[in-house]
């Protein structure tokens, strides 16, 4: 019963459409390998996926190692690179504290200690919506500006450095569509309790 369950829910779930608009339309290459290897799938080794969800989860940890590296060039040393990754996602923009969560899914209590700590340091300029007192809208200060800078710097030279050709700007799209489609479809597992199978 419960692998009736799950065939018929996986079933339904791949009707869904998790491509993004500017996909692009199969080539040649692609539709000959799709009708030689029958369903889609068939040739998918699951090895691959769970290696994918494991990379995920170690190039976030990295991640914040560069960021934390970047901001002792920059000779920051009163926030750490959580903090930091919040001032990128504020940028030039400003946004209420439920855009910012939104925006880098935090959780609303790691979220308020990462933006008191912004606003003690300065970075964040914290002030109540003039239309609805009870919202607060963040802005970045001049500090937090001159740190967003030097941190997109930081971006734009890792871009640099990753991508050389148009092979390779190709590829890097690619894994982008890639990992987007794989957001939305952990997003719907869970919103659509998909990953309940007893």
């Amino acid at each position: 019963m419960g692998n009736e369950r799950a065939g018929g829910i996986m079933d339904a779930m791949s009707n869904l459409n998790w491509d993004d608009d500017d996909t692009p339309e199969p080539g040649p290459d692609d539709r000959s390998a799709n009708h030689a290897g029958g369903k889609p799938g068939e040739d998918l080794d699951l090895a691959d996926f769970h290696g994918m969800a494991r990379l995920i989860e170690r190039m976030h940890r990295r991640y914040l190692d560069v960021v934390r590296v970047g901001l002792s060039k920059q000779g920051v040393e009163d926030i750490g690179p959580v903090q930091a990754l919040m001032v990128m996602l504020i940028g030039e923009d400003e946004l209420s504290v439920r855009d910012l969560m939104e925006r880098g899914y935090y959780l609303g209590s790691n979220a308020s200690y990462s933006l008191k700590i912004l606003v003690d340091a300065g970075y964040i300029n914290r002030a109540a919506n003039q239309r609805d007192r009870r919202t607060a809208r963040l802005q970045l200060t001049d500090k937090g500006r001159e740190l967003w800078e030097g941190l997109r710097r930081m971006e734009q030279a890792q871009a640099e450095a990753l991508v050389r050709n148009e092979t390779e700007v190709r590829d890097l799209k690619a894994s982008y569509r890639t990992l987007r489609r794989l957001d939305r479809l952990w997003g719907d597992m869970v919103r659509y309790s998909c990953l309940d199978f007893d």
